[in-house]
């Protein structure tokens, strides 16, 4: 697969997600002439994620992202376009896999809602199968570059790319159990009994941080775009991006890396493609903690953490296509999937 093109991965906007696109191509030239100068300018969409809006901007040989939140209204914190580009901005000069966002537009006028403007980066988002002649061994190489991936994150002196004020390291945690159980109580479509009691015992056992890093905050597999040959060649959606404690996003990844036998492996399992078969939990962990020197004897915390938090999301979006928000008929098929996550959640805080 050496030198394959990379795939097309746009397609038309959808009818509800249009922008004004002559007030957009207006805007592009008069703060960004010295990219697009006075080119015309063509838009279409990445169709595939479930929450923030992702236009292409093609204006001559030059291709610029444009994201912005999704339609309807957001949680206070999500979908955070302003905090995207303060990160990306700098982070890239000291982290190769962050695309560099360019300029940020707070004037809600133009398209509905601010957006960032950053670099296009080329290759696979790998979410319901595998790229074409993706053997086990670029798996595996794959896998192992991911976990490199977050591992090099962490290691980022905040300090050093200016972003050592992005976030509150103390008391990070807490506040994250209180946030997703705020927005989980705004979101919530039914009573799941578990997430309250998921939410307890988060509550009775939050641990102290080993270090302070800068955090993705949902750093999963099709968070990243990848090569033909395993390598990552960029990680993406960083609106949630902050500095506290790194196993946070550890945890995260843990909980998308499931196992056939998991609880949570037909959620995440069987509709996209899962590591697991190719590296095992454990050995995501040791190399892990090879990489960063962490002690990584109470993950449970941060995977139960995760799963946690993920339902909220989960939640959120189906909250969404039932308010009519989106038509995306992917959304339809959430509405199960809170409460098997809720339970997963409470089995593996229990467990720790």
């Amino acid at each position: 697969m050496t030198g394959q093109p990379a795939p097309d991965d746009t397609a038309p906007i959808r009818p509800e997600e249009r922008l004004d696109e002559a007030a957009l191509a207006d805007y592009l030239r008069t703060n960004l002439p010295q990219l697009v100068g006075d080119s015309e300018i063509t838009f279409d969409q990445f169709p595939g994620g479930a929450a923030n809006l992702t236009y292409r901007a093609v204006a001559g040989d030059i291709e610029l992202v444009i994201r912005r939140a999704p339609l309807g209204p957001v949680a206070a914190g999500g979908h955070d376009m302003a905090r995207e580009h303060r990160v990306l901005s700098r982070l890239w000069s000291a982290y190769h896999l962050a695309p560099r966002a360019y300029h940020y537009c707070e004037d809600d006028s133009v398209i509905g809602k601010p957006f960032v403007v950053m670099e296009r980066r080329h290759g696979w988002v790998i979410r319901a199968s595998w790229p074409p002649g993706y053997d086990t061994g670029r798996q595996r190489r794959l896998a192992a570059n991911v976990v490199a991936a977050l591992a090099g994150l962490h290691v980022v002196d905040p300090g050093s790319v200016g972003l050592d004020q992005l976030g509150r390291p103390q008391g990070f945690v807490l506040r994250q159990i209180d946030g997703w159980s705020q927005r989980w109580k705004a979101a919530a479509t039914r009573q799941v009994a578990d997430m309250a009691r998921a939410e307890q015992l988060l509550r009775s056992s939050v641990p102290e941080p080993q270090a302070v890093s800068i955090l993705h905050n949902d750093f999963k597999l099709d968070n990243t775009m990848v090569s033909g040959d395993g390598d990552v060649v960029a990680v993406l959606d960083w609106d949630m991006a902050t500095v506290g404690d790194p196993l946070v996003d550890l945890g995260t990844l843990l909980a998308y890396w499931v196992d056939p036998d998991g609880p949570t492996y037909p959620i995440f399992g069987e509709r996209a493609v899962t590591l697991a078969s190719v590296m095992s939990r454990h050995q995501v962990i040791a190399a892990y903690a090879a990489a960063t020197g962490f002690d990584l004897s109470g993950t449970q915390f941060y995977e139960g953490l995760a799963l946690f938090r993920i339902a909220a999301i989960i939640e959120q979006i189906y909250g969404r296509y039932l308010a009519g928000q989106t038509t995306d008929a992917r959304f339809a098929r959430f509405e199960p999937l809170a409460p098997i996550l809720a339970g997963a959640a409470v089995d593996t805080l229990a467990s720790q």
